[in-house]
């Protein structure tokens, strides 16, 4: 079984990639893949986690391009994607970028025959955490216990890690769970 679950966004995109034999869903049988405009996060992080810079762009429509293309790179081949819906109040003076974004990205999965499930961002916190409305450090905080993943000590190594969980981090927790959500809908067909 291959799927995804992608946290998709205009400025940390992270996309897991479940590769596994279906009855279990474990951190060791899923990949990491990012985007980022901080230099030292875009390299491999242990055996699955891998960090890279965003692509030049000129123009909006050739960002977007960019990362879909990115994006595509990665999820061919895969049986179904996940996709975190909207989140509404957090994009209301972005909202036709971030939809123009996503929505080339969905398109380019659709010529790929790839079926595409979009979940809206309260029920996947609330898959992770029990709560609908959960911020970011409490969504890492399950995925890190639930994971046993330290990403703080791999991102961090030499360093105090900031106290508040940011992208990459809170990206990779989020496309965790997206994926994790898409494996357990498929085990209840």
């Amino acid at each position: 079984m291959v799927i995804a679950g992608i946290d998709y966004s205009l400025r940390g995109p992270s996309i897991c990639v479940y590769h596994g034999d279906g009855q279990a869903f474990a951190f060791k049988d899923c990949a990491f893949y990012f985007l980022t405009n901080t230099k030292k996060f875009a390299t491999y992080f242990g055996n699955n986690i891998i960090g890279e810079n965003f692509d030049e762009f000129n123009h909006e429509i050739e960002r977007y391009q960019t990362i879909a293309d990115w994006a595509i790179e990665i999820l061919t081949g895969c049986e179904q994607v996940s996709i975190e819906g909207y989140a509404y109040a957090a994009v209301s003076n972005r909202i036709f970028q971030i939809a123009e974004n996503t929505g080339l990205l969905k398109y380019k999965l659709f010529q790929l025959g790839i079926p595409v499930t979009i979940v809206p961002p309260t029920e996947i916190k609330k898959f992770a955490t029990g709560k609908g409305n959960a911020d970011k450090s409490s969504v890492y905080a399950y995925f890190e216990t639930e994971s046993d993943a330290n990403l703080q000590e791999l991102f961090y190594p030499m360093s105090i890690p900031p106290k508040e969980i940011t992208s990459p981090l809170s990206d990779i927790a989020d496309s965790y769970f997206i994926c994790k959500h898409l494996f357990s809908r498929m085990q209840d067909i």
